[in-house]
């Protein structure tokens, strides 16, 4: 397969390009693909006061669902904006908390066979309120959950979205290697 040509088709915050390859055989085929700037998760924790650990997680409207899930808050990046930056913006954003402590917990691709958009996660600790007006867009409930009882729902499947997923599981390793 060579490549041929691209061309933009949709240009906003992240852009939609088509890229036309040419075939062994000399037929042309297209592909779809998202450009994307990239975006944070977020593992906000704090201690619950019966001295369990809590996660702040979001119940947010997805229109391309058609649905409102369970969710770890996570945001775009803004062209060429520190990724610790997004992170905190983020985070006060969504939950209206600011974390004393961001620890990386790596990056993931988000969807590999459509976009470039590149996740990193963070655990964020030592929270304060601290809040910023959400964006206008945004239909966001803010819910405290137990470690224990996400990391179990990533596990046996309740937990659908795949960046709240990895963020979970990863933060827990985290955490407990840490004590």
């Amino acid at each position: 397969m060579e490549f041929s040509q691209s061309r933009i088709v949709w240009d906003g915050k992240w852009r939609v390009r088509v890229d036309t390859f040419r075939l062994a055989d000399g037929r042309l085929y297209e592909r779809g693909a998202i450009e994307h700037p990239g975006a944070v998760v977020l593992v906000p924790v704090m201690m619950a006061e019966d001295g369990v650990r809590a996660v702040l997680m979001l119940r947010q409207y997805r229109p391309a669902l058609g649905a409102s899930i369970l969710e770890l808050p996570a945001g775009t990046r803004e062209s060429d904006e520190p990724w610790l930056t997004c992170a905190q913006r983020e985070l006060r954003e969504e939950t209206g908390f600011r974390a004393a402590e961001m620890s990386p917990l790596g990056e993931v691709w988000a969807a590999p066979g459509l976009s470039n958009e590149r996740m990193a996660i963070y655990l964020a600790t030592s929270l304060t309120a601290d809040p910023l007006p959400m964006d206008v867009d945004e239909q966001i409930a803010v819910e405290s959950w137990p470690l224990d009882e996400l990391v179990a729902m990533a596990v046996d499947g309740r937990l659908e979205d795949a960046k709240s997923v990895v963020g979970i599981l990863r933060a827990a390793r985290h955490l407990a290697a840490a004590e």
